[in-house]
């Protein structure tokens, strides 16, 4: 679905344009012959040839433990597909590393992104990587790389034809990928519901629903404590895309997921001008007022959050469930905790509103990109292990992260059913929570493959180590069906224009969203939420160019249709 989300963002935006110039720059476009290879490795005899290095370092854009001696690194070596993979983490933020790294003469072999414009654009404006296209195109050589849909392979190309990365997880088939883990959502505990006097079907309305927090508010917890009727997680690290009110934004009608841009007829409905994101907010400032809302959720951290709801203080949370956190069930095997009452419930249904607003968007393109660098002596080697961790199975992903079917895991009674770990040693360190444990057993590098809606591992555990680990799934595949997930499309991918209006404004724009929802929360009488509201919106056009970015947007969406089409 991601993305880092710090309040350095500006900082980093900052960073990541200085980065491309930078690299601009400095590119000398020597030792390239007419393919853009480099003369080194076009006459290595490992540029396509299998007779090369049999290994190769990979340079990850993220931070991670690393234990290149793991287990599974050690079947890639001495199996499958006998190749030696070098991990070597990021620290700190990934866009200042790559602007050191490629001022620095670059990576060694290979370096692996989550898929960022920003970062495509730096590594083919410095000169380091090489063009990749020839290799999607030979399918008795390399069966996984051209077995990459043809929709994605278009999409990566330049306007010259040219594909600088090896794509990575994406959806095996674009017309009907994986929903993923939905979990924005309405949560409550039915043990309140049943003590309220009241029935989940009578919150199927947002009227139903403030009953039930009133009704709530009169109920106390184990220790005496009246129960906070409602609550949600204000992160300062999320954003508009991924946040616990969008679940309220949503049940108003407006589309939070992806850009928070939505379609309707022929016109394109952004999440800041739907006058129900107003609305969503007065209802929010009202059962606040109505002291229905926990009064510290501007303030409350993480962990109080958390720990909150672990101690069964809340009645009711809004947004992504796995905030509360899942654990607070998974580790239950009955009703011993206020967690083993959790419940996901149908968006409730607000007057007025035909359609629930979108809060994810289910993208099946890439989401990782590997660059090559263009003087790499371990070409062979690099293609062979992303053709290997490319075969379009359902089950691939598993298998690159845990390795093959009967070594460390196995099939309970049919391939692509129930699975267990069969070897304790590996579960135990897998599953011990200890990060350097488990780099013992396995890099986690499964965004080095692909994903199928046909069968995915963490939904087919076998088995459960208690009885509420289950919920979780069920709780997930329940989101995905309330209305508020949708497949991409064209308007959703749009690429903004390198120091344009909104990769400049963008970043202001997000801060005012967190700037403005506390003080729209807490407004004291309807009068100040007026107030506030006029506020917010006078600095998005002040501030944050508000006008000049959607001009923009609509200006490239335009653009990028004449070339791509729509869809």
């Amino acid at each position: 679905m991601g993305i880092n989300k710090r309040n350095r963002r500006s900082i980093a935006l900052v960073l990541a344009v200085l980065l491309v110039t930078l690299v601009g720059c400095s590119s000398t476009g020597k030792g390239n012959n007419s393919s853009g290879i480099s003369e080194n490795a076009a006459n290595s005899g490992t540029s396509t040839s299998d007779s090369g290095s049999s290994a190769f370092d990979l340079w990850l854009g993220w931070a991670a433990t690393i234990n290149n001696d793991s287990l599974v690194q050690q079947y890639w070596r001495d199996k499958e597909p006998g190749v030696a993979v070098k991990l070597e983490a990021t620290q700190g933020d990934a866009m200042t590393a790559l602007n050191l790294k490629l001022n620095a003469g670059g990576f060694k072999d290979a370096a692996m992104f989550s898929h960022n414009d920003t970062v495509v654009t730096a590594m083919t404006r410095s000169g380091m990587v090489m063009p990749l296209e020839q290799y999607f195109d030979m399918p008795d050589k390399y069966p996984g790389l051209a077995s990459i849909p043809k929709v994605y392979i278009d999409r990566l190309k330049d306007k010259d034809g040219h594909i600088w990365s090896i794509p990575t997880w994406f959806d095996q088939n674009p017309d009907n990928p994986w929903p993923g883990w939905s979990s924005n959502s309405w949560v409550v505990r039915t043990d309140v519901v049943e003590k309220a006097g009241m029935t989940l079907d009578d919150l199927s309305t947002i009227e139903g629903v403030e009953e039930f927090l009133r009704e709530a508010a009169k109920i106390k917890d184990d220790s005496g404590k009246p129960l906070l009727p409602l609550s949600f997680l204000m992160d300062q690290n999320d954003n508009l895309g991924y946040s616990d009110e969008n679940a309220v934004l949503n049940a108003f009608g407006v589309s939070t997921g992806g850009a928070g841009i939505e379609k309707k007829g022929e016109e394109f409905i952004f999440a800041y001008d739907n006058p129900n994101f107003k609305k969503a907010y007065q209802w929010m400032n009202k059962m606040y007022r109505e002291k229905l809302i926990d009064p510290e959720v501007v303030t409350s951290k993480k962990e109080q959050y958390q720990e909150r709801n672990q101690s069964g203080r809340v009645a009711m949370n809004v947004g992504s469930f796995f905030n509360i956190p899942s654990s607070a069930w998974e580790a239950l095997d009955g009703p011993t905790a206020p967690g083993w009452y959790y419940q996901v419930i149908p968006i409730p249904k607000v007057p007025d509103v035909d359609q629930v607003g979108i809060n994810q968007v289910v993208n099946p393109y890439p989401g990782y990109d590997v660059f090559v660098n263009k003087d790499t002596k371990n070409l062979a080697a690099i293609l062979k292990f992303f053709d290997y961790t490319l075969q379009p199975n359902p089950e691939q992903q598993h298998v690159v992260n845990e390795g093959p079917a009967g070594l460390y895991w196995d099939w309970v009674d049919q391939p692509l059913g129930k699975w267990n770990f069969t070897d304790p040693e590996y579960d135990k360190a897998r599953n011990s929570g200890d990060v350097a444990l488990k780099s013992k057993v396995t890099p986690e590098l499964y965004m080095t493959s692909s994903f199928s809606n046909e069968w995915y591992p963490w939904w087919n555990v076998g088995n459960h180590p208690h009885a509420g680990y289950k919920k979780t799934t069920e709780f997930t595949e329940a989101v995905g069906k309330m209305g508020a997930v949708r497949s991409v499309h064209s308007y959703d991918m749009v690429k903004m224009k390198t120091g344009g209006v909104w990769e400049k404004s963008a970043p202001t724009v997000e801060n005012l969203r967190k700037e403005y929802r506390a003080k729209l929360l807490m407004a004291q009488d309807d009068g100040a939420f007026e107030k506030v509201w006029n506020e917010f919106r006078g600095a998005l056009e002040k501030r944050g160019q508000w006008n000049e970015m959607k001009a923009e947007w609509h200006e490239t969406y335009q653009a990028e249709i004449q070339v791509n089409g729509e869809f």
